[in-house]
Order: C-alpha cells, then sequence, then structure tokens
C-alpha cells in the first residue's frame, strides 16, 4: 500500500512539474503576441477578450506537444507578421518598422520650412528700411 501511495505521490509531483513548465512557456510567448485589440499591450497583459483567447489557444497548442515555434508560425498564419510584438524586418513590415522614422523627419521638414518662411516673411525689404531711415531723416530735420 505504501508503494502505491509513493507512486501516486511521484505522479502527482511529475504532473506538478509538467504544468509549470507549460505556464513557464506559455508565459514567454504570451509576451511575444501582440493584443490584436489593445495593439500596444502584449496578450500577456491584455485584458481584452481576444486576448484571452489567444492566452487559450497558446496553451492548447503547448499541451498538445507543439513548439513555440510552431504555436508562433500559426498565429502569423492566422493573423499576420503584426501578431508578432517585435515583428521581423522585411518587405511587408519596412512601414511599421520605419514608419515612425519617416513620420518625424517629415515633420522636422516641415517644421524647419515653416520656420525659414516666417523669417523670410518678418525681414524687411530694402525698399522698407529706405522709406523707414527717410521718415527718421524727416523726423531729425523738423524741430
Amino acid at each position: 500500500m505504501a508503494k502505491w501511495i509513493a507512486a501516486l505521490l511521484m505522479l502527482l509531483s511529475l504532473s506538478a512539474q509538467a504544468d509549470a513548465d507549460l505556464d513557464q512557456r506559455a508565459a514567454a510567448l504570451e509576451e511575444e503576441l501582440r493584443c490584436l485589440v489593445c495593439q500596444n499591450q502584449t496578450i500577456a497583459d491584455s485584458h481584452a477578450g481576444l486576448a484571452a483567447d489567444l492566452r487559450r489557444e497558446v496553451r492548447e497548442q503547448l499541451a498538445q506537444g507543439k513548439s513555440e515555434q510552431e504555436v508562433l508560425d500559426f498565429m502569423v498564419q492566422r493573423y499576420g507578421d503584426f501578431v508578432l510584438y517585435r515583428p521581423p524586418v522585411k518587405s511587408t513590415t519596412w512601414l511599421l518598422w520605419f514608419g515612425p522614422a519617416l513620420l518625424l523627419l517629415a515633420g522636422v521638414a516641415l517644421l524647419i520650412s515653416r520656420l525659414r518662411a516666417a523669417r523670410r516673411e518678418t525681414a524687411p525689404s530694402e525698399e522698407a528700411l529706405q522709406r523707414a531711415r527717410a521718415l527718421l531723416d524727416n523726423d531729425k530735420e523738423q524741430p
């Protein structure tokens, strides 16, 4: 009887260890996947219903024996590269990676052009300067 109890306890501890390993693998993958509702959070951080569904899907696939890469490939096939929190740099994701920098450069170029235009508009012409000098000279001549 003691052998059976020891065997049962051993099975329970192995099962608990397997669950802990599964939890750890799932948590690591959940940090790699973007919530498609929140977009700025991983599915691990999101409370959205879709994020909960994706967490459940990750856990089920890992429990079925699929590798982390197979789960990621499944998610990319289903939702596209956008589901990856750090999508790969390739032709279809260039805008995602370099778009913010291009927008920043466009904003700086627009700011510089506006500042230059404002400087040209505020600088008086030579003709305006001559008229001002003439008016000042006229004021000096009158007592």
